[in-house]
């Protein structure tokens, strides 16, 4: 196929990232294409081809009043993640946002041709993905970055959540199946019929409003298994927000209680999407494998596709044996 991009990508194609020059002639001053920027750490995957995970057609609103907020001509690579290595080493680990005109759809006869090799790093391209690594003012003394995720609120716009047709979206993109849509939407509905005659509270369990039980220690360690606790057992140790010391429980983790997984890591620092701030974390934080939000569970943003890991206090996990004897 010609590097001419004839239609709209979807879930499942072949596509390949651009040489670093053609990506160079997308930029505009500020290193954006539409104001995501070209970061530092897609620099490695230029020329290298990856399958099309979703179209990012709307993504959660976590800098302004909420809900959904509408993307455009931009894509999730499968497996591809920020590892922050040119933003202060921040953990979060966030899907990068691959603009289309960064891309060409590669002929599945042709899958085993060239670009699939190390692809030298281009000095000019480099240099304008590095200058927007920062914000602009930063005064070389406080940690202060930019990247795609403080640049998401400005890079979409608002979006009702009451607009069908990005339902319609998902499913013609090849992100969402029709019966996961309607599965979904009608258990969307029914929270919110609950809700309203206080049938089903957003969160469903029991709060408490005066103090907490201790939050329990483990040192948790990377590659460690350890099993969700259920919402009963949580439940003590959450305020009135539903939090534990400032890190939020939300129905999204609630719906992993009883699920076993590996811990991925510990987290202590990551960038603040609201100002780029680096937050370094005081308290116990963890990030377990193959356990990400999905969007399904809260209202007014289904079907996000960022698949940002939740953050989770020990006292949320007990620790478990593995499921097979190490070898």
């Amino acid at each position: 196929m010609s590097a001419a991009q004839t239609r709209p990508l979807r879930a499942g194609d072949l596509v390949e990232v651009r040489p670093a020059p053609e990506i160079l002639a997308t930029l505009d001053g500020d290193g954006t294409v539409d104001r995501v920027p070209f970061m530092p750490e897609m620099l490695q995957h230029v020329g290298s081809r990856f399958r099309v995970a979703q179209r990012a057609e709307k993504i959660c609103d976590l800098v302004g009043p909420g809900g959904s907020r509408r993307m455009r001509d931009t894509v999730f690579l499968e497996n591809l993640r920020c590892d922050g290595a040119s933003h202060g080493g921040c953990q979060a680990e966030c899907r990068f946002y691959w603009k289309e005109s960064w891309l060409r759809l590669v002929d599945e006869h042709d899958a085993a041709a060239a670009g699939e090799q190390a692809t030298p790093i281009h000095p000019e391209l480099a240099a304008a993905a590095e200058a927007t690594t920062r914000l602009p003012g930063w005064n070389g003394t406080d940690e202060q970055f930019r990247c795609q995720a403080t640049e998401a609120f400005r890079a979409t716009e608002p979006l009702s959540g009451r607009d069908p047709r990005q339902y319609a979206r998902e499913v013609r993109s090849g992100n969402v199946p029709l019966h996961r849509v309607l599965r979904v939407l009608a258990r969307g509905l029914w929270w919110s019929v609950g809700r309203r005659t206080g049938l089903r509270p957003l969160l469903p369990v029991k709060v408490p409003r005066a103090t907490r039980s201790e939050s329990e220690t483990l040192d948790l360690r990377p590659g460690e298994w350890v099993e969700v606790r259920s919402g009963e057992e949580i439940a003590p140790t959450l305020d009135d927000r539903s939090s534990n010391r400032g890190l939020l429980f939300t129905p999204e983790m609630l719906a992993s209680s009883g699920r076993r997984a590996r811990v991925h890591k510990r987290v202590e620092r990551i960038i603040s999407e609201r100002d780029g701030h680096m937050l370094h974390l005081k308290n116990d934080c963890i990030m377990l494998e193959g356990i990400v939000c999905t969007g399904e569970r809260t209202p007014g943003m289904w079907f996000c596709h960022r698949d940002s890991y939740p953050f989770w206090r020990e006292a949320w996990l007990k620790r478990v044996e593995p499921p097979f004897p190490a070898a």
